[in-house]
């Protein structure tokens, strides 16, 4: 009996350590920047296909994602195709700045 129990103890002791090494080792995120670039154009198209969008906010729009576009590639350019951490937080906000400009002409009182 004293194996039986000296066993069990020793799978309730290891078991939190095999399930914390499966563990990633960093926490995803929840979107990656490429997945956001998708959507956000696809947020732009679709806004220019119900007419929440006019051409000039399309246009405007379409600027703007293609510079934020040409930065990322000039941060990768400098990293050998990497994005350092700080590139990725700036590549973020500008991503955010994008998606409140989005919101912002799609729900204005202007129809194309």
């Amino acid at each position: 009996m004293n194996i039986t129990k000296f066993a069990l103890a020793a799978t309730f002791l290891l078991s939190p350590v095999v399930i914390l090494a499966q563990a990633p080792a960093t926490a995803p995120t929840s979107t990656t920047i490429n997945q956001r670039k998708e959507n956000q154009q696809d947020r732009i198209a679709q806004g220019v296909k119900s007419g929440q969008l006019t051409p000039g906010e399309t246009s405007k729009l379409e600027h703007q994602e293609a510079g934020i576009n040409k930065e990322e590639r000039g941060m990768r350019a400098q990293d050998n195709g990497h994005l350092t951490k700080g590139d990725k937080a700036l590549v973020n906000k500008q991503q955010n700045q994008e998606s409140k400009r989005i919101y912002r002409d799609k729900h204005n009182a202007k129809k194309a």
